[in-house]
């Protein structure tokens, strides 16, 4: 017993206390400054960014350095942050609080046009450098975001380091976001002035970039040569390159390998992917959610087309802008994706928004569920039923049902994270490309 513990529990050692002590020390940097105390953002900004890196490394290297590779999901349900716990709830709290405040209140965290103050101000050097600009507290929150993919990246692929498949995909993941989310964005962003906000469609398409076919949107891509190029890519990836990529290799080319959101989920969230319902109930319910949510941006979408083309801003009498645009990004852009799909990590997994409200991933998973090669192989002959694969799928699908039955999974939700197999003990699961024929879609 007392060797079970001790896997479950090991102890912390001194490496391991001192990357959490640089780590703790840098994120408190940025609780200062978010209280309104102003530091030397020259000095402090890259403290806090190289301590929360290096702090998490280290830590995280110490950690899994001597256990043997494989499973590491030890004692997740006797920790009170991945149990729903107390501090499970104040992780959640913070966390929705913190995107409240990024969505509407960003004075709270110093946006200001007079000058930036608090946390904002602390980013001020590092937006200038990119952009010759003050920063906002999107280039902020973009800042972080990356940090914290590359950061529990690096934990991630030492937790899953004997799986092949687990590394090349964080790798990927971690690729795209500094490079095609954040790195190239900013840097076209400071050398095109006159339409710098076109980058950021670089990789985020229609219907996840909700405002693509909005008025505004549409009119500034018009104006320009660099626009143009952008929403031409952008029709070209949502209607030509999403569907042939997903046909052959199912939703998870772009959920689990490029999307900004599944890379936050799959390292972020990782800790929290076995607290995903796996009721029958629920996943009725994301069926109908997911589907609706997707109609409704259709709807949105083709009444902001009228009325651009129409040159009117109502349709059978009703605002465009306030029955149609306005609520979908009040309640699916900011509200679901942003603050319910992150800051509910703690309390309802890590794929909340994936699974639930994603118009892109319901799409893709239409795709999927019917004309895609990729499924999820099963030999129930050597199934030992131990829920491993079902426990840890963050979409909530009782695998373990599908392979006590040696049956192929095509789910239009699943996006093909592979940790099924990464934690099967007797290789029943295996991630394929190949004929449609003879699968069995579910």
């Amino acid at each position: 017993m007392n060797d079970s513990i001790s896997i479950a529990n090991p102890k912390t050692d001194i490496l391991q206390k001192v990357g959490l002590l640089l780590a703790g020390t840098s994120v408190l940097i940025l609780l200062i400054t978010w209280a309104g105390v102003t530091l030397d953002s020259s000095i402090f900004l890259p403290i806090s960014l190289m301590g929360i890196l290096i702090g998490t490394s280290i830590y995280s290297f110490q950690k899994y350095k001597n256990l043997p590779a494989g499973i590491k999901n030890n004692g997740v349900y006797q920790t009170s942050l991945t149990n729903r716990g107390a501090i499970g709830w104040v992780v959640g709290i913070v966390l929705t609080g913190f995107y409240i405040f990024l969505y509407w209140f960003p004075e709270m965290l110093g946006q200001s046009k007079e000058g930036n103050t608090g946390i904002v101000a602390l980013f001020d050097p590092l937006s200038i450098f990119f952009k010759s600009q003050a920063a906002t507290q999107w280039f902020m929150y973009g800042t972080l975001y990356t940090l914290i993919i590359i950061s529990l990246g690096v934990k991630f692929m030492l937790k899953y380091r004997h799986n092949r498949y687990q590394l090349i995909r964080t790798i990927v993941v971690v690729i795209s976001q500094l490079f095609l989310a954040y790195l190239i964005p900013e840097i076209m962003e400071g050398m095109n002035s006159d339409s710098p906000y076109f980058a950021k469609d670089l990789k985020n398409m229609w219907p996840l970039n909700y405002y693509f076919f909005e008025p505004w949107h549409l009119k500034n891509m018009q104006a320009s040569s660099s626009g143009m190029i952008f929403l031409v890519w952008g029709i070209l990836l949502f209607a030509v390159v999403t569907p042939i990529i997903t046909y052959f290799a199912g939703k998870r080319w772009y959920c689990s390998w490029v999307c900004g959101c599944g890379g936050l989920a799959e390292t972020a969230g990782d800790p929290f992917r076995h607290l995903s319902s796996k009721k029958l109930s629920v996943w009725k319910n994301e069926r109908w959610m997911i589907h609706l949510i997707m109609v409704f941006i259709f709807v949105v979408t083709a009444v902001t087309l009228y009325g651009y083309f129409a040159g009117t801003g109502q349709i059978f009498g009703m605002s465009i802008g306030s029955t149609f645009r306005k609520p979908y990004a009040f309640l699916i852009g900011a509200m679901f994706s942003g603050v319910i799909g992150v800051g509910f990590y703690p309390l309802l997994g890590n794929r909340v928004w994936c699974r639930f409200g994603c118009p892109l991933a319901g799409y893709m998973g239409l795709i999927q569920r019917f004309k895609s090669r990729f499924r999820i192989t099963t030999n129930g002959g050597q199934c030992i039923s131990c829920g491993n694969c079902s426990t840890y799928c963050e979409q909530g699908i009782d695998v373990r049902w599908y392979a006590q039955r040696g049956e192929n999974i095509v789910r239009s939700s699943c996006v093909g994270c592979g940790i099924c197999s990464a934690v099967c003990p007797r290789g029943v699961l295996k991630l394929e490309n190949g004929p449609k024929k003879g699968r069995n879609s579910v």
